[in-house]
């Protein structure tokens, strides 16, 4: 008597996991346990037809054209906050990269390393996050792969993902391409994921209602390309945020932004929780905002297009970029006075993402 079952087909299937189920090390030896792991945690969830094969890798066939390519490693602790989980995060993190180059993201592969130990409830709760993640997105998660290690080796789940899509006919969109003039917008307001992650550890010292601004930004994206063909740089301030993002920018462009504070955006119990632990939000990762860099004649039409959107409604202009000085961010304060906005140096968050 073995514990497999056959359907109508005559294919062989395997029953439901148990709820109170566990990862254990044979969940990742390559038989029959591990198989089936595969077909109820993940098959049954990410249904499509180059999943459902079986073979070692997928066959897509996207359309002609430019590819975005990128990959990610999710190590979030906890890996439930409020506003999302690691799964969510794993596939916005990932669609977000690739479509910051003005790609329209198809398919997503996911890697994922559980511990001996951790609740098979706890990776269908992900699972089904990432799912429903990718369904909002559009794409499908067409490949993957699963690893089992030691109790007390990954803190309950790691997941690596890596994402293809299509880029735009006519989109030339890179960090370096920002150009003096240009307008500087930003989707909305700093720090929430970062601070929301920090709360969920229990390392705030209060009660918050922050929660994480993790979301797809592909039909954001979608939206502003449609408004504008001047759009020269797209780019999601995630960890080191927006400061750190910035410098990025002008030293792959060689010019000078300079920002206004008194127009970023950040929430007052963000602004609290960073005065109180001596941090800067300009410096607190963000995963479901993005940073425009667009030709002067444009930037009113963008962030009314971005406005329209479900992720854009906070969207605000907050400096231009110049000449001098290059590969800088400079920042205007409220003060009146001007400083310089260096790159995040060393670790402030550990494990936001």
């Amino acid at each position: 008597m073995t514990d497999e079952t056959v359907n109508i087909e005559g294919a062989v299937c395997a029953p439901p996991l148990p709820h109170d189920e566990q990862i254990v090390m044979g969940h990742g030896a390559g038989g029959r346990m591990s198989h089936r792991l595969i077909q109820q945690a993940f098959v049954s969830a990410f249904q499509n037809s180059a999943l459902n094969a079986g073979d070692d890798a997928a066959l897509v066939m996207p359309e002609h054209g430019k590819l975005s390519i990128s990959t990610d490693a999710h190590v979030v602790f906890p890996l439930f906050f409020p506003g999302g989980d690691i799964g969510k995060l794993a596939v916005c993190g990932t669609v977000n990269d690739v479509a910051m180059l003005g790609a329209k993201p198809l398919y997503l592969t996911a890697g994922f390393i559980l511990e001996e130990g951790l609740q098979m409830d706890v990776l269908k709760r992900v699972v089904e996050s990432m799912r429903a993640a990718a369904e909002e997105a559009g794409v499908q998660i067409v490949a993957g792969d699963t690893k089992v290690v030691q109790k007390g080796k990954a803190d309950g789940l790691y997941i690596t993902t890596a994402g293809v899509g299509v880029v735009r006919g006519g989109v030339q969109i890179s960090g370096a391409n920002a150009k003096p003039g240009d307008v500087v917008i930003l989707s909305g307001s700093m720090g929430d994921h970062g601070i929301a992650v920090l709360g969920a550890r229990g390392e705030l010292g209060f009660e918050s209602s922050i929660q994480s601004d993790v979301a797809p930004l592909n039909h954001l994206i979608e939206a502003i390309l449609d408004a504008s063909k001047n759009i020269h740089v797209l780019r999601d301030p995630t960890r080191g945020g927006l400061a750190t993002t910035l410098n990025e920018i002008a030293a792959q462009s060689k010019v000078g932004i300079i920002l206004d504070e008194q127009t970023i955006p950040v929430h007052p119990e963000v602004n609290a929780a960073c005065e109180m632990l001596g941090f800067d939000a300009l410096y607190v990762a963000n995963e479901g905002k993005l940073i425009a860099i667009v030709a002067k004649e444009d930037a009113e039409k963008v962030l009314s297009a971005m406005k329209k959107t479900r992720y854009g409604e906070g969207a605000v202009m907050i400096g231009h970029v110049a000449e001098e000085p290059k590969s800088r961010v400079l920042l205007k304060t409220a003060l009146g006075s001007t400083r310089i906005v260096d790159m995040l140096a060393g670790e402030m968050l550990p494990r936001i993402c």
